[in-house]
């Protein structure tokens, strides 16, 4: 049987009095020493424990220091176990071998890079987006993170991270043409830091998944960095029955707005489809089902997920004069049943970008809606055609499960923040 050891290597004492700190492996009587890039004072080393003395005034960085020699211990575990299962009768030298060519393990920019790199080649660009900002975030943050290991983001680490988030900070930008200009910008409010950290908090889970990481040093969870109470309380964007009739009944003579509106429509009445996923409806998702014809699809953003279920709806009257409406403005390209893509032959990522680039236009369009409408305590976006059935739905009393299915959410948290505070009586029974 194989036994592993943390020990300090007391035959080699560097000039200001510390000594390496090595891994040891003991099997059938023979010895591996690996060196772990570390080093202790005598003073500071707990023998009987092989790790750092509990204890500030001689190392004020203990705490982080015994959590690195711990995920050292658990990669040696986990490549003992592996040769195990795998029944090879193992050598000290393959031992060696495999730990070392694990140099890469445990440090978190290499992994979250190779993260971002499999979302966007299996076209979760929207995550892969999400995940290389947190990333961006982070080097400003610690110009250490090349050689920062996933033991070292600890509760401390992610306090002083999210410190730093709340602070006005300077960004600087090149252009293709080399022109650098100074962005000065304001602190991170609550909901923006919530989705960095929620962001964190996965790469962090999927490492200790994959035994990258250890739960040793884990920042989250009880007793841990809170993330959900950054979540800050946001208007409810709705519109109450009044304003809503006005939209559907006040076509506009400005035909680029009135592209607009029915697009907002569209979102409307098929219970608050995203515009991302208005985008991307072919004539593959119009199916013909007991009851009449219906466009089934699954959302954009969770459609890998394996639990996720397709949304059915009806093409009803509305439905269908709306997208005609729509279709008569500009004619759809290849099968696309909107004409929301306009460029063919785009690859995942610059489909993505052209339609965020088409979501900026049709926000400006609805913003001239609310303006001619006379709704000028009214912000009109992409989001209040969703919000808005979500919440006509709830006075209808549909069930939270039945109105989260029908939006496409992955679970009922996100549904709950759409509906928790809206009043149930600002809207009349619904109308077809």
């Amino acid at each position: 049987m194989a036994k592993i050891q943390i020990i300090l290597w007391k035959y080699d004492t560097s000039k200001d009095g510390t000594q390496p700190i090595k891994l040891r492996v003991t099997k059938n009587g023979q010895r591996l020493y690996v060196g772990l890039n570390i080093s202790a004072k005598p003073e500071q080393w707990n023998v009987e424990f092989s790790q750092f003395k509990k204890d500030r005034r001689l190392n004020p960085e203990h705490e982080k220091l015994n959590a690195f020699l711990s995920s050292q211990i658990a990669k040696a575990d986990t490549i003992i176990n592996n040769f195990d299962r795998s029944n090879v009768d193992w050598t000290l030298n393959q031992f060696e071998s495999a730990f070392l060519n694990h140099s890469k393990k445990g440090k978190i920019k290499p992994y979250l890079q190779n993260h971002i790199e499999t979302l966007r080649d299996t076209n979760h660009i929207g995550n892969a987006i999400c995940f290389a900002r947190l990333l961006s975030m982070l080097e400003i943050f610690d110009d250490k993170l090349p050689q920062r290991l996933f033991s070292e983001i600890d509760i401390k680490y992610v306090r002083d991270f999210d410190t730093f988030m709340q602070k006005p900070r300077k960004s600087i930008y090149t252009s293709t043409k080399n022109n650098t200009r100074t962005v000065q910008r304001n602190g991170c409010t609550g909901n923006t830091r919530l989705v960095y950290f929620k962001a964190l908090r996965a790469i962090i889970n999927k490492a200790i998944q994959e035994n990258e990481a250890s739960q040793n040093t884990y920042p989250f969870g009880k007793g841990g960095f809170e993330v959900a109470a950054l979540a800050e309380t946001t208007e409810k964007r709705y519109l109450k029955t009044d304003l809503l009739e006005i939209v559907k009944n006040t076509p506009s003579a400005d035909e680029k707005i009135e592209y607009a509106r029915n697009l907002f429509l569209l979102s409307y009445y098929t219970f608050g489809m995203s515009f991302h996923d208005m985008a991307h409806l072919t004539y593959d998702n119009i199916k013909d089902l007991e009851g009449g014809q219906y466009i089934v699809y699954k959302r954009i953003k969770l459609i890998n997920n394996k639990n996720t279920k397709p949304i059915q709806i009806l093409i009803n009257h509305i439905i269908d004069n709306i997208i005609r409406s729509i279709r008569e403005y500009k004619k759809p390209i290849d099968n696309y049943i909107l004409p929301i893509v306009s460029t063919p032959g785009l690859d995942s990522a610059q489909l993505y970008r052209h339609i965020v680039g088409k979501l900026k236009k049709y926000n400006a369009r609805l913003d001239s809606l609310a303006e001619e409408l006379k709704m000028p305590d009214v912000k009109l976006t992409s989001y209040v055609s969703r919000h808005s059935m979500a919440m006509q739905l709830q006075n209808k009393k549909a069930s939270r499960e039945v109105i989260s299915q029908l939006l496409g959410h992955a679970n009922l948290d996100t549904t709950a923040t759409y509906l928790d505070s809206f009043e149930t009586n600002v809207i009349e029974e619904a109308k077809p």
